[in-house]
């Protein structure tokens, strides 16, 4: 590395370094990081005209139709001796429609219009790339940059199909503002039905995009929509990344669902999977030109060994091309509103994260072990998303902590919005697996839910698609089981199960609501209790979708308790929405006792309060708040119509008594039932934030 780099001066370095002073050591890596940064964007400057020009290379490469009906098709296959291309309009002939060869690796091929001045490729006819091998092979390839593929029924394999509709869907909504206070949806079109099939992007938008907007989430995150050819994977072995997934319906059908959620004040994001890709060949990246490189590294280095998939070379000038304009594709096309980046640990390290426990020690962050080509990658990714897109929204997947991962590009760090915080879901399992109720450690809870670095913003949840996978389960099947089966009508009494499971699932939720974050995610279903857990068809189920899928219906029956469960979700959300408290500053926390089983904090001038104990209720029980005077429950876990018992007077006025008590200048005594959790607010204070 030449000793230049490491004199580069990163703008605001000294912000950072004021913010965590025992990042100072490590100074020289800012530096260099940035230095490799600011060379790449001075290359696409010199070089193509500017990162504006550059990631918009989706408008050159794949297929083209040009004003007087002329299509122009690109490539990039750097190893291929030759490239033909074939499809319906030619009657598959493999030779009669030849790539000419450019520089840099790249081909083209000019197709003029027909007799009638119509294009001489159709609308929804199929296609291939011919690519002949230097070894003499002729190989069948998808185009990377391909819009729209399909499978026929009965083949395993992916079709490339032209997608050119007489009439485009146009986006009638402006996207909406960003919000101060995200509540994110995570969604699976797939599975968004209780059905026993695959779900369109059709049912979505007129089925579950009103149940998003009623429950108050302001935002949804979309997974499995960049075309992968195994369902299973869960949309994480992708295989088109220009590509929404067909198995849902048409690109427009996409937009339509993005337009309508848009139209509700709701932004969509999308889970983009850059970590890694399919190894399929034929309707993969994976040898698009015959070598073991091209896209990827060449060798153990292009191979993920837990994954079985292929690793990008992010120091390749075409692979930047082809993954910034993929960004730029989704932003422009569909109107998406920002990414939750998959599988950003992996990219970090050479290690992957394979075999690394992560305990915070600086050192495990800087280092040969870091790949700096993928952390050059995403600073560039984050910085021409917010560049162009002011409202644009990036969340980064990361279980290792890496520090300035969500601070700014000009301080050095990776330019990210928010990182997910995946401790506090492994937490709750725990919790709910190896201790009785009255072991809870309350001190240690309360650590999950604030361990966070200073000044990077969170996304807290309490389980998210992960926790619900085959071998694990919801939430709601932990604490409830089997009893969910038979024991959930409301016309009968809860027993003591299920009694246990709604407060805690309610509790658990609340509390990683108010305290775990600065933005708040939850799995679809899972917000009224969903049962048992999440298994797509594959070979070892009998391809059933019984698991691949969601019971709304549970929720649209007036006399299960689902529905309380749902309730009490939709008006937390909508809690928030009022008061604002992701929004503002970490929580003061002004008690965590062991032998109660209380929790007490306060944020947005809001006061938090949990009684854990499974049998201890507490008249008279102290709680220290900030802002003096009257408050007023607006939140009480345990109301009748969300499957509480009814025990609080929400006519009662709480009055603060100017007696210190845990660091605050005022207390008040309040009555907190066992297994309840209340929110209550100062009448006397303006909350619009």
């Amino acid at each position: 590395m030449a000793e230049a780099e490491y004199n580069v001066s990163v703008p605001r370095l000294n912000s950072l370094l004021e913010l965590d002073p025992y990042l100072k050591p490590f100074e020289k890596d800012f530096q260099r990081r940035y230095g490799l940064f600011e060379k790449q964007l001075t290359l696409l400057e010199e070089a193509e005209g500017g990162f504006d020009q550059f990631t918009r290379s989706y408008k050159s490469y794949g297929v083209h139709r040009m004003p007087d009906n002329s299509l122009v098709f690109k490539e990039w296959a750097p190893a291929a001796e030759a490239l033909f291309l074939t499809g319906d309009f030619n009657g598959w002939d493999n030779f009669s429609h030849p790539y000419a060869k450019k520089d840099f690796g790249k081909w083209e091929l000019h197709i003029p219009p027909k007799e009638d001045k119509t294009p001489a490729v159709t609308h929804n006819s199929k296609l291939k790339v011919v690519v002949h091998t230097r070894m003499g092979e002729r190989l069948y390839r998808i185009s990377p940059w391909a819009k729209y593929v399909t499978r026929h029924e009965k083949s395993v394999i992916y079709d490339w199909v032209h997608w050119d509709p007489p009439q485009p869907y146009i986006h009638k909504h402006p996207r909406p503002q960003k919000p101060r206070s995200l509540r994110i949806y995570e969604s699976h079109v797939g599975i968004a039905s209780p059905e026993g099939k695959v779900a369109s992007y059709s049912n979505f938008t007129h089925n579950v995009l009103p149940r998003i907007k009623d429950l108050g989430y302001n935002c949804i995150q979309l997974m499995a929509i960049m075309e992968h050819a195994y369902y299973a994977s869960f949309g994480y072995q992708v295989t088109s990344f220009f590509a929404a997934s067909s198995r849902y319906g048409t690109p427009e059908e996409l937009k339509e669902l993005i337009d309508v959620a848009h139209s509700l004040g709701i932004i969509v994001l999308l889970d983009v999977v850059h970590s890694h890709a399919s190894k399929n060949t034929e309707d993969g990246l994976n040898s698009f030109d015959g070598s073991d490189s091209c896209f990827f590294h060449s060798g153990p280095r292009g191979e993920h060994s837990l994954w079985d998939s292929r690793l990008f070379n992010y120091s390749g000038w075409e692979v930047l091309r082809f993954l910034l304009s993929n960004l730029r594709w989704w932003m422009e096309e569909y109107r998406f509103d920002g990414f939750r980046f998959d599988g950003v640990t992996s990219m970090l390290y050479h290690h992957h994260g394979i075999g690394s426990g992560f305990s915070g020690d600086y050192a495990e962050y800087f280092g040969l072990h870091v790949d700096e080509d993928s952390i050059v990658y995403l600073m560039l990714a984050n910085h021409i998303l917010h560049t162009l897109y002011q409202d644009c929204i990036t969340i980064a997947e990361d279980v290792s902590g890496m520090p300035t991962l969500c601070r700014p590009v000009q301080e050095g760090g990776l330019g990210f919005d928010f990182r997910l915080a995946m401790a506090i879901p492994d937490k709750w399992i725990q919790i709910l697996k190896e201790f009785k109720d009255e072991d809870w450690n309350m001190g240690n809870i309360v650590h999950t839910m604030s361990n966070r670095r200073y000044g990077e913003k969170c996304i807290a949840y309490a389980e998210s698609h992960d926790q619900a996978l085959v071998g694990d389960k919801t939430l709601a099947f932990w604490l409830m089981d089997k009893d969910m089966y038979t024991n959930m009508s409301a016309l009968i009494p809860m027993n003591s199960v299920i009694d246990r499971g709604i407060q805690l699932h309610k509790m658990m939720r609340l509390l990683t609501h108010g305290l775990g974050g600065e933005g708040y995610l939850n799995f679809m279903g899972n917000e009224f209790g969903h049962p048992e857990w999440l298994d797509f068809p594959r070979v070892g189920n009998n391809e059933s979708y019984h698991y691949a899928r969601r019971q709304f219906n549970l929720v649209d029956m007036d006399h299960l308790r689902y529905r309380q469960l749902y309730a009490f979700d939709r008006d937390m959300n909508r809690t928030e929405d009022k008061y604002g408290w992701l929004a503002a500053p970490p929580a003061y926390i002004s008690a965590k006792h062991e032998g109660d089983k209380v929790i007490v904090f306060e944020r947005a001038n809001v006061i938090f309060i949990f009684n854990f104990h499974p049998t201890n209720s507490y008249s008279n029980y102290r709680v220290a708040v900030g802002p003096p005077g009257k408050y007023k429950i607006k939140l009480d876990s345990d109301e009748i119509h969300y499957g509480g018992h009814g025990r609080l007077d929400h006519n009662t006025e709480f009055f603060t008594e100017p007696m210190e008590f845990s660091n605050l200048p005022n207390s008040m005594l309040v009555y907190i039932p066992c297994r309840t959790a209340i929110v209550l607010v100062n009448e006397e204070i303006d909350y619009c934030y």
